[in-house]
């Protein structure tokens, strides 16, 4: 066995929440934000009630040159610096912290909110707080004004404040008074919850020589809370060690990227995380794609040398800084998702990928800082790359390896003209004749409700200017934001109805829900069409729009004229090659 890179150190709760708190034991609330649900931390509370083990604490012995803290909420430090920072563990301690203490945390969407815990002292039950705890003599609503009161030296005038207001409440209700066994039991109980503090927690802890690799690899393969722990969240943990101001950019530009509003960074394709940017940064910066590479040079590795040195990690965190820069600029990030707008694919519900949508704009930045392509010529590749890559799924599957390739290609391209004429290539490479005539219907074959082949339809739908069926309005003007409120207003209908079919014995979702057999209908005409079979209801709109109307319906939809007098299996296959061909007509015209 090899010599082991960490030390197994007895801790107690409340020592390492105390340390959290001061700043000895750093916690970047960057590293991973607090998804648990509050039933989770109610759960922890109660397994620690009840001596039940909840895992274990991982720390990491701070590097020399580590300058910055991270924190959860607004908390004063005594620490300039931490001795030990917390790399798994987070979610736990987070959740003592701001149950016990009363701490604010960030949710998922980077929120802020505080975790309230109910706490009953007859029956020791926790439960996670509402209105009606509050309201119950005989709850404390929250267990954190019991650790205040301790911290206070007030706890005996807390419990006798308890008993007088639990006596009260049952005074109301007729009914008797606590009896002196009971209020033992509310003492016991009490102290009980006071004593998780001196709960025992194991920790383990790497020493600070320990490689970075060897440091990164244990972190993967950690999974002590439920939680997976991944590459990603081991280099959010190094830039909130490196570079608190690094940190606190990436932090807002992803919250405020889920939050409507003016002179943000919100968007309807793409949530943004810390992992979106880290990839884009690293990928301008330093034209790498695999996630390995990006805390190697965040740790200062030269990856030719493979030498760590401080003036290494110096230069390689200036340059991730400009390259965040570029990224995090709203001109560029609102351009490029005007122009994943103008592709056709107008909000994230239409994106197989969000690796579509990181690693097209490391190329558009690309293409505009480093080969300086015109603003027009920039615009137009663009739309065509993102139409193409997201439609036949380049970035799907081994998308690192992809990049990688694509990153090692562009070292041979070395204007902007070769830059264009490079993604033009990599486009006629994909979308050839034979794709458009055979591979695109037999990919829309499927059932698949997330099919990039569908996404895709839909996306050339809206490119085009398409109406809905049987309707005036184009599709694209129900994917604004607000359109739709509460119910939507247009609605993916199956052609051939599902209760048609069932009658005519189709009883697999798998034939009754195919890619071909939807298209998309307003509120209204869905309501009307209903599960009326197609040589119903055809009839009634063929009148309404005319001949001429009609034909030109079919045709903008995708649909064989007279389709209603077509067998299912071969109304299937005409649309789908009719399917195929908006979507080339749709690259055609971006590409005018």
């Amino acid at each position: 066995m090899g010599k082991e890179l960490f030390d197994n150190i007895p801790s107690k709760v409340a020592d390492l929440l105390s340390d959290v708190k001061n700043g000895r034991i750093g916690l970047p609330d960057l590293q991973r934000p607090f998804v648990w649900k509050d039933n989770k931390v109610r759960e922890l509370l109660d397994s620690m009630m009840k001596g039940y083990p909840i895992g274990y604490i991982m720390l990491w012995a701070s590097p020399d040159d580590y300058e910055n803290t991270g924190y959860i909420g607004k908390n004063d430090k005594m620490y300039k610096r931490p001795d030990d920072l917390v790399i798994d563990g987070q979610q736990r301690l987070t959740a003592l912290l701001a149950a016990m203490y009363g701490v604010t945390i960030k949710d998922k969407n980077y929120k802020e909110r505080k975790i309230r815990i109910s706490f009953n002292p007859l029956t020791r039950e926790f439960a996670v707080w509402t209105q009606a705890f509050e309201k119950n003599p005989e709850w404390i609503s929250e267990i954190s004004s019991v650790f205040a009161a301790d911290q206070e030296h007030n706890i005996s005038k807390f419990r006798k404040a308890y008993i007088k207001i639990a006596n009260e409440g049952r005074a109301k209700n007729n009914e008797p008074e606590l009896t002196e066994d009971e209020e033992d039991i509310i003492e016991e109980n009490i102290n009980d919850l006071l004593n998780l503090g001196i709960y025992s927690l194991p920790t383990l802890k790497i020493n600070s020589k320990a490689d970075e690799e060897d440091v990164a690899d244990i972190f993967v393969r950690v999974n002590s809370g439920g939680q997976n722990l991944t590459e990603k969240n081991f280099i959010e943990t190094l830039i909130a060690v490196y570079d608190n101001d690094v940190h606190d950019k990436i932090d807002k530009f992803c919250a405020e990227s889920r939050i409507p509003a003016n002179g943000t960074s919100f968007n309807q394709t793409l949530q943004v995380d810390p992992s979106h940017l880290i990839r884009m940064s690293v990928g301008v910066g330093f034209r790498r794609a695999r996630l390995r590479y990006a805390y190697m040079l965040l740790r200062g590795k030269n990856l030719k040398t493979g030498e760590i040195t401080q003036d290494v990690r110096e230069e390689n965190l200036k340059i991730f800084k400009e390259s965040l820069d570029m990224v995090t600029n709203l001109n560029n990030w609102h351009a490029f998702m005007n122009l994943f707008a103008s592709a056709g694919y107008l909000k994230g519900s239409l994106v197989a990928s969000s690796n579509a949508v990181v690693f097209s704009y490391v190329l558009y930045l690309i293409g505009k800082y480093d080969y300086k392509v015109s603003s027009v010529e920039l615009q137009k590749i663009t739309r065509k790359w993102i139409f193409m890559s997201t439609i036949t799924g380049f970035y799907t599957g081994s998308t690192e390896s992809e990049v990688e390739k694509q990153f090692a290609d562009l070292r041979d391209v070395h204007n902007a003209d070769e830059f264009v004429a490079y993604l033009d290539s990599v486009i006629a490479n994909r979308f050839t004749d034979d794709y458009f005539e055979y591979s695109l219907p037999a990919e829309l074959n499927s059932s698949s409700a997330t099919s990039p082949a569908w996404y895709g339809y839909v996306a050339a739908i809206n490119v085009l200017g398409t109406p809905m069926l049987f309707s005036t309005a184009p599709l694209s003007q129900y994917f604004v934001l607000g359109t739709s409120g509460d119910k939507n207003s247009v609605d993916k209908h199956h052609i051939f109805p599902k209760h048609y079919l069932e009658e005519i014995g189709y009883d697999n979702d798998r034939d009754r829900n195919q890619i071909a057999n939807f298209t998309y209908l307003d509120y209204a005409t869905n309501i009307d069409i209903s599960d009326a079979p197609p040589a119903e209801y055809v009839g009634r709109y063929r009148d309404k729009l005319g001949e001429d109307g009609y034909k030109l319906a079919c045709a903008q939809n995708a649909l064989p004229e007279n389709f209603e007098q077509l067998s299912y299996p071969e109304f299937l296959s005409q649309r789908r090659l009719l399917m195929a061909q908006i979507v080339k007509k749709a690259y055609n015209e971006l590409n005018k």
